[in-house]
């Protein structure tokens, strides 16, 4: 009988299976979307028992193309969006609130008091700088806003976490309530050296332990899937790891200074620091990127939060296109943008700027200005937002590199790819299987399962599908970076701050 792996992807704007077979090719996958909630301006929310119903619909899609049956499956790996968090009950599983997304800025007012008084500390101990972006501020929200949800938490009724806690936790019957340490140090809570939740920072954020998973290893076997999960059959859930880490994990960046980047609603770039704990100067944060045999590995992150997110905003909001694919040919269909920047800042600004008062701007439209010319822009804007942390990361890190490995969905799009080798000056590595996340999560499992020996066979699933070399002249290069720069930072402070905070309490 055949056996398959299955990799899950909880990203931001849909949930994606993967069934692997026994030689690791992927034989059958599935996207499905949901929605993405926008209460009041700068407020982003998931209803998570719609992404748990999508999770299902995405796994029966794949056994069905594949005619495999659920007991043919032998582990199975979740990876997480990171910061996006939930409270839940207990007993029934029904969230309090939705999800408040990692986008979502609603508590950027508290932030910023926390950065006043806390900042440097929080950064010593978790490697983040204080930001709306991260879970604690989240949690402290719904426990703060929604009525009588403290008072359950105090009395032991409630569960809080980010999304892989929850889907663990549902996928186990309540038997395992964990994450780890690559979910847990984005959430302003971990100490990122001792990988453990650090009291001190509970207190002040006012935030129960008690109501907290445990932290654990990114591959381990956490509990077993019930009938009513998993269409009936009983398989270990093995792996637990933040998207883009899984990513990093299954291109193959084990050693010191090995750069990827995940192309998705977001772009995250990360470069490996092996087991040490290092700080950034200049606006990255550090992170655990795994935890294997209760050895921490650490990298530096850069985070760009607005990407494919654009291309989505294109297609849904203004409807200048019909779906993403056309973006590359409708791009390349002009052979600039006109003069047209676009900075995609529509909640803020992450690695290396750090605003979270930037909003999004088009600049330099003209009478001339074109759908081409938009479209355009917004793929090269995912491209120098990449560039702007990869400079970063050389600089911090002191490690150079001349070749990017590259991942995620919107890595099929050759104008984009080759657009990014042009502006960083090096080659752009694009693997067989672009959906890395989902491919690292099943990846772990199988070696929590005994499938692997050592975290470094990974290497041996990876498979080069494209490699795109810069062809843009240095003179070109520059001059697009200025005018780059020059709209960054006209984008930046844009909102007022704390008004909006202060109006909720």
């Amino acid at each position: 009988m055949k056996r398959y792996f299955i990799g899950i992807d909880q990203g931001t704007t849909g949930s994606t299976a993967l069934l692997i077979d026994e030689k690791w090719d992927v034989v059958a996958a599935k996207n499905v979307e949901h929605m993405q909630i926008y209460p009041k301006p700068g407020w982003v929310e998931h209803d998570p028992v719609e992404i748990w119903n999508a999770i299902q619909t995405a796994v029966a899609a794949v056994l069905r193309e594949a005619g495999a049956e659920p007991e043919q499956i032998v582990s199975i790996g979740i990876d997480n969006q990171g910061e996006t968090c939930m409270v839940w009950d207990k007993k029934t599983g029904a969230p309090v609130y939705n999800a408040l997304v990692w986008q979502d800025r609603r508590t950027a007012g508290y932030a910023d008091e926390l950065n006043g008084t806390y900042g440097s500390m929080i950064t010593e101990k978790t490697g983040l700088g204080p930001d709306a972006y991260f879970s604690a501020t989240k949690i402290r929200w719904i426990l703060d806003h929604v009525d009588g949800v403290r008072e359950r938490a105090e009395k032991g009724e409630l569960m809080a976490g980010t999304l892989d806690s929850y889907l663990i936790w549902r996928f186990t019957g309540g038997e395992a309530f964990i994450t780890d340490t690559s979910t847990a140090s984005r959430t302003m809570m971990m100490d990122l050296k001792k990988g453990q939740w650090d009291q001190e920072l509970l207190d002040i954020y006012n935030i129960p332990r008690s109501i907290l998973p445990e932290i654990t290893n990114s591959s381990q076997v956490y509990g077993y899937t019930t009938p009513e999960t998993f269409f009936g059959a009983r398989v270990p859930v093995a792996a637990c790891i933040t998207d883009a880490l899984a990513a990093m994990l299954a291109q193959g960046c084990l050693d010191k200074g090995d750069i990827k980047t995940t192309y998705g609603t977001g772009c995250f770039m990360y470069i490996n620091l092996g087991d040490t704990v290092r700080y950034s100067q200049n606006g990255l944060i550090t992170v655990s990127s795994w935890q294997v045999d209760n050895k921490i590995n650490y990298a530096f992150d850069g985070g760009v939060y607005i990407a494919g997110a654009a291309i989505q905003w294109l297609r849904d909001k203004l409807r200048v296109i019909w779906n993403s694919a056309e973006t590359e040919t409708i791009a390349a269909s002009v052979p600039d943008t006109g003069g047209l920047y676009f900075v995609p800042a529509f909640s803020g600004l992450a690695a290396p700027h750090w605003d979270q008062y930037a909003r999004g701007m088009m600049i330099g439209i003209t009478g001339g200005t074109t759908r081409e010319h938009i479209v355009r822009a917004t793929l090269e804007s995912i491209a120098f937002q990449v560039y702007d942390n990869a400079q970063v990361m050389k600089q911090d890190s002191g490690y150079g590199f001349s070749v990017m490995k590259a991942d995620g969905g919107p890595v099929v799009n050759r104008f984009l790819m080759q657009f990014q080798a042009d502006i960083l000056d090096a080659a752009v590595d694009v693997p067989v299987v672009t959906e890395m996340t989902a491919y690292g999560a099943a990846f772990l499992a199988a070696l929590a399962v005994g499938e692997f020996n050592s975290i470094q066979d990974v290497r041996g699933c990876w498979k080069l599908g494209s490699r795109y070399e810069p062809k843009m002249g240095r003179m070109e290069r520059e001059f697009c970076l200025e005018q780059w720069h020059r709209a960054v930072e006209r984008c930046k402070n844009w909102e007022i701050p704390n008004r909006r905070w202060e109006n909720e309490r």
